[in-house]
């Protein structure tokens, strides 16, 4: 089981609506086939982090994450859900699979993905402040 995390902060000038639009698009990007548990809500560290929310998938191996990462819902929903990000920290994953290179097997899906959508990578680099654990 791979377990992906992000938190995130919403820019100051984001409406509770445009949130809400947010969390819900999340919520449909974590109902996709591949993922198996979620959770879509409030951040519960610390407020002074500027994190308020997070997102967390369970995925279950390197197969369906790499499903997850081209699913269309998947695609279609970040350029819904970045605008509207003033910080994120991608990670750090978590995993009950004990094979020592799966951190770099991971990153390799990641960079394959931005290969091959570099619209995504462009989008990605409109928020301000993003963290890679």
């Amino acid at each position: 089981m791979i377990v992906h995390v992000l938190r995130f902060g919403f820019r100051d000038e984001v409406t509770e609506q445009q949130k809400e639009l947010v969390l819900a698009t999340l919520r449909r990007t974590a109902g996709v086939e591949s993922v198996e548990f979620a959770c879509v809500g409030q951040d519960l560290g610390d407020p002074a982090s500027g994190f308020t929310h997070a997102y967390c998938v369970g995925i279950a191996d390197l197969a369906a994450l790499e499903r997850y990462m081209h699913d269309p819902v998947h695609l279609a929903g970040d350029p819904v859900i970045i605008p509207y990000l003033a910080k994120v920290a991608i990670g750090p994953d978590v995993s009950d699979d004990s094979d020592p290179e799966l951190n770099d097997r991971i990153m390799a899906l990641h960079q394959r993905k931005v290969q091959m959508y570099p619209e995504w990578d462009r989008l990605m680099s409109t928020i301000p402040e993003v963290r890679i654990a």
